[in-house]
């Protein structure tokens, strides 16, 4: 039997090893497993148990004095010790034993220039189709010639740690070792730990090895032009939707890096929320849930074994992993040229900020930094109004570095290349959540459009004095009033009143979480206690 080099692992003994087994070999061996089951569309459904999203306080990095000082230690970047790390992964190793191992060998990162080769051991047959769909997929001749991986990684979902042995916060660990280049997953099923896994240990080693900025964004270009343009937000904004425009080519959903000579997806797939998804709104995503396709945690009829997208009830995070070639309008290989337009997405259920607005290269370095969006009232328990939400880079847990070093790399490129950015809100107008009504669809991309291709400069703009940001008094097809949110408000006193508290919400987070920012991009930030003009 042949083992792939397994054994240098200490993985003996298995009772079979695949390779980079196709979809359909994956699906199959997942079905036989009864690791999961089809649905009407041939995609594979599984459910993940307790573990349906992310598990930020179970992620660690190892502490060691090659990496350490390169590390933003804090609640997110937790610190593990070397003999934990290794401890765990021998147990996982040992529980790997005597079992069938699926192997994936592919690469992260679509330009070769600044490709990662990556193995993946995985213990089920459908994580490995997961990460298979995810990645970038070697041919036949790359594969030949593959050689030794810069990272390997070990998933073992169904190895539970013991925090009082193990030196841990719970039954699983989400464990990256930047030195020994391993990364360990063990106690949960949710194939996110695996994608993200790779994304984190990207976003380390582009900066430090060829002076590329990782993004966690997604990207699209216009096919005629090329001109490229990136979106960043966070779950909920509109990311994938916005990016997924018919008349654009989509490079990639979520992960690229920015080089010198453009940008380039670090994926090869996407990983898209299903919750509520509509055929109508969303056809791309809802046509590539097919066969090949990894469907975690939704509802399925146990007779007709079609999908509820509506159906909340194991989560709101349903997901669905395909390649992304499953997009009719997809760029392959992901690679497009320097980004024209940043587009950073918000969902402010307060009603306070404009749907769109143009940054300065400070500001856009603030907002950046800041990563704001708002919670809404019954998406989690015990929440009776709007909650601002702020990550880092809209990436927090997956910037291992400073992320003052993150944003210098993009202040360099946006002045460099002359980019232009703006900062689009997709929430509320006309007052808060329950108030107001959210920004419809319509109106949103039309504004998206006008910066995608430079007709939103045409107008005339101003500036917003709580804010600090250039709005437009005017733009084809949006209504003024939406455009210029205390004008959408019955009581304009109110309107005042929650956009000061806004920016308190902004100025309170950047001052606990940043103190070494310095001025330039402080000061860019929302400026509180403004009052009411004349």
């Amino acid at each position: 039997m042949e083992t792939y080099g397994i054994e240098k692992l200490g993985i003996h003994g298995a009772k079979a090893v695949y390779r980079n087994l196709t979809p359909a070999e994956l699906t199959e061996a997942a079905v036989r497993r009864q690791e999961g089951f089809l649905s009407s569309s041939g995609a594979l459904v599984v459910y993940t148990g307790k573990y349906t999203g992310r598990s930020p306080k179970d992620k660690f990095i190892v502490d060691t004095p090659g990496v350490h000082n390169d590390i933003y230690w804090n609640d997110t970047n937790r610190a593990i010790r070397r003999e934990y790390f290794d401890k765990i992964k021998e147990k996982a190793i040992a529980y790997l034993q005597n079992r069938e191992i699926f192997i994936f060998d592919g690469y992260a990162g679509a330009d070769p220039k600044y490709r990662k080769k990556f193995r993946v051991i995985n213990e089920m047959a459908s994580q490995n189709l997961f990460i298979h769909q995810l990645l970038l997929r070697p041919t036949e001749e790359e594969l030949k010639d593959f050689g030794a991986a810069d990272f390997t990684m070990i998933v073992a979902p169904g190895f539970k740690c013991d925090p009082r042995l193990d030196g841990v916060h719970s039954e699983a660990a989400i464990m990256i070792d930047f030195e020994a280049r391993m990364i360990v997953i063990v106690g949960t099923q949710y194939s996110g730990e695996i994608k993200k896994s790779v994304f984190s240990t990207m976003n380390y080693v582009m900066p430090k090895e060829y002076n590329v900025l990782p993004m966690h964004c997604s990207a699209n270009m216009d096919p005629k032009t090329g001109d490229t343009a990136v979106f960043f937000g966070l779950s909920g904004t509109g990311k994938t939707t916005l990016s997924a425009d018919p008349t654009r080519l989509l490079i990639g959903d979520d992960e690229h890096g920015w080089s010198k000579d453009g940008i380039f997806n670090f994926e090869g797939g996407c990983y898209a929320k299903c919750i509520r998804l509509d055929k109508e709104d969303e056809p791309d995503i809802y046509n590539a849930i097919k066969f090949g396709c990894l469907v975690e945690n939704v509802a399925l009829d146990p007779m007709t074994r079609e999908f509820d997208f509506d159906d909340a009830s194991l989560t709101e995070n349903t997901r669905a992993g395909y390649p992304v070639e499953y997009i009719p309008n997809a760029a392959v290989p992901g690679i497009g040229g320097i980004p024209k337009v940043v587009i950073f997405l918000t969902a402010d259920a307060y009603g306070v900020l404009p749907p769109i607005s143009r940054l300065t290269p400070n500001a856009a370095m603030y907002h950046f930094v800041t990563g704001f969006t708002a919670k809404v009232a019954g998406t989690e328990r015990g929440i009776k109004e709007p909650q601002p939400t702020f990550s880092t880079l809209f990436g927090e847990p997956f910037m291992p570095m400073d992320p003052l070093y993150y944003a210098d790399m993009l202040g360099e490129r946006i002045e460099q290349y002359h980019t232009r950015v703006y900062l689009i809100n997709t929430g509320w107008t006309g007052g808060p959540y329950g108030v107001g009504k959210r920004v419809d669809l319509h109106s949103t991309r039309t504004m998206v459009t006008a910066a995608l291709t430079g007709e939103i400069e045409k107008a005339e703009f101003e500036f917003d004095e709580i804010f600090r940001v250039d709005v437009p008094k005017a733009l084809e097809g949006v209504d003024p009033k939406i455009l210029r949110p205390r004008c959408n408000w019955e009581d304009r006193q109110a309107y005042y009143d929650m956009a000061n508290k806004v920016a308190k919400m902004f100025r309170m987070n950047f001052t606990r979480k940043y103190p070494h920012m310095p001025k330039n991009i402080v000061n860019a930030g929302p400026k509180p206690n403004v009052e009411e003009e004349d």
